[in-house]
């Protein structure tokens, strides 16, 4: 019955902010890219397997959207400009955007990159109430970022991320307590936390589609659909029940970066040649990130997208690299490769300070491949894969220049890398956000002296390589 679940006790004010930033890292590459604003824009992997990890509202107004395959992003719109993710330039304009809020209060929850809750409890509104703070909230971040945000407000944090989405793009919505029930009943059973494929095709099938619909059902129907813990969870939601507080120290449990490969590798020896480059990579996460990590997991996706993980947990937290690359051929061997080998990721976890950021570069090496050397994977089990790892600093060869890489030329200044060309030469576009939008040139880094460099920050400044 209905009446086993209590109805918590809800503060009376929309005081709970749910900040996220819009389209964030095509956003950060527009707002450092001039000629890119107003453009379709797509993050990701460049190759044959890339996939999309983020889509400008240009874009996604073609029907593009995040987790697309980036092959099919562009027959969906062939005017999109395609770069590789610059993670050093996202954390940095993500700290610009967490600043704006801990400018109003210390009670700060993130939950990703590019969004966080919020308490401003202990703030006292203005004669332009909520919706004022709200909307000083989002000038403020867009001052010290530079990029669209959107604000939701409301008394719990359900309601709170719910009205920033409606809030999209760069928009603000506060939800008052009595406005609740016209902003939740319309919606998309799907909209809900805890309503994925599975659970909204189970509700489909006893006629819920809308939360006013979730709403009307009884207790006993919906646990008996979804079984008991979903189905009381999704009891309370529909009625606004959510009596979370904002996490001011959010314990982060990872961090790691992952691989997809141009062609699949057969055999343990392939796979095993691309595991030191792949943990390299995610050792460069976890020192930025965490500093040390105790157990080492391994991913592997196989041709036909099943996928296995395997995990490795070590007396205590290490930032040895040797220790933990050890830790993860351990890992590896615990994987029964049955398949060739799409995909290879590697993850720290139990790190010994916060730390949360899982790169997924799937596709995003995935350059013409070149032979095998002398220094790859010997014998009959030598693959021509491009090595995972990427330069970012260092004398801009052809081979390196994937597309969004920021480089420096002497005479050009700074630009970014738009195309490597058959020819040999490579196209570059120099411009800054503080240019204005640049000429593209054809260069030949054989004969140029151009620079790979790091990223810039919100401020100009550039920031420490990513490797």
């Amino acid at each position: 019955m209905s009446s086993e679940v209590t109805a918590p006790r809800l503060r009376s004010e929309p005081s709970i902010a749910h900040l996220d930033a819009d389209a964030f890292f095509a956003s950060v590459e527009q707002a450092q890219r001039p000629s890119l604003r107003g453009r379709p824009v797509l993050v990701g992997g460049t190759g044959p397997r890339g996939v999309v990890a983020a889509a400008s509202y240009e874009a996604r107004a073609m029907g593009v959207r995040s987790a697309m395959s980036m092959e099919s992003a562009r027959r969906a719109c062939p005017r999109a400009t395609v770069v590789v993710p610059r993670f050093d330039a996202y954390s940095a304009f993500s700290a610009r955007i967490m600043a704006a809020l801990r400018e109003l209060t210390d009670a700060v929850e993130p939950l990703s990159i590019d969004e966080a809750f919020a308490d401003l409890g202990a703030v006292r509104p203005g004669d332009d109430g909520w919706r004022g703070v709200g909307e000083a909230l989002r000038a403020r971040a867009v001052e010290l970022a530079g990029v669209p945000v959107s604000v939701g407000m409301g008394r719990s944090k359900l309601v709170a991320k719910l009205a920033s989405a409606a809030a999209k793009p760069a928009g603000v919505r506060v939800v008052a307590p009595d406005e609740e029930d016209a902003f939740l009943l319309p919606m998309p059973v799907r909209s809900l936390w805890g309503v994925g494929p599975v659970s909204a095709e189970r509700l489909e099938r006893i006629g819920v589609r809308t939360v006013e619909d979730l709403r009307g059902q009884p207790l006993d129907t919906l646990t008996m659909v979804l079984g008991d813990a979903a189905g009381t969870n999704l009891f309370r939601v529909a009625r606004g029940w959510d009596d979370r507080p904002v996490a001011e120290s959010r314990e982060r449990k990872s961090a790691g970066a992952e691989h997809t490969f141009e062609r699949d590798l057969h055999g343990r020896a392939q796979v095993a040649a691309q595991l030191p480059a792949v943990t390299d990579q995610a050792m460069l996460r976890l020192e930025r990130h965490g500093g040390a990590a105790r157990t080492v997991t391994v991913k592997v996706r196989f041709s036909g997208f099943s996928t296995v993980s395997r995990s490795v947990t070590l007396p205590s937290p290490t930032a040895d690299r040797g220790a933990l690359l050890e830790a993860a051929g351990r890992a590896l061997d615990l994987v029964e490769l049955t398949e060739p080998v799409r995909l290879l990721g590697v993850s720290f976890h139990g790190l010994s300070e916060h730390a949360q950021l899982m790169l997924d570069l799937a596709g995003g090496d995935d350059a013409p491949a070149r032979a095998a050397g002398p220094d790859d994977a010997p014998g009959s089990d030598e693959v021509a894969l491009r090595p995972v790892a990427r330069r970012r600093r260092g004398r801009l060869r052809h081979d390196d220049a994937v597309p969004g890489l920021d480089v420096l030329h002497p005479e050009h200044g700074r630009g970014w890398v738009v195309q490597a060309r058959d020819d040999g030469r490579v196209a570059i576009r120099f411009e800054t956000a503080a240019t204005g939008p640049g000429r593209q040139r054809v260069l030949d880094p054989a004969t140029e002296d151009i620079e790979l460099v790091g990223a810039l920050g919100p401020d100009g400044a550039e920031l420490p390589a990513d490797d």
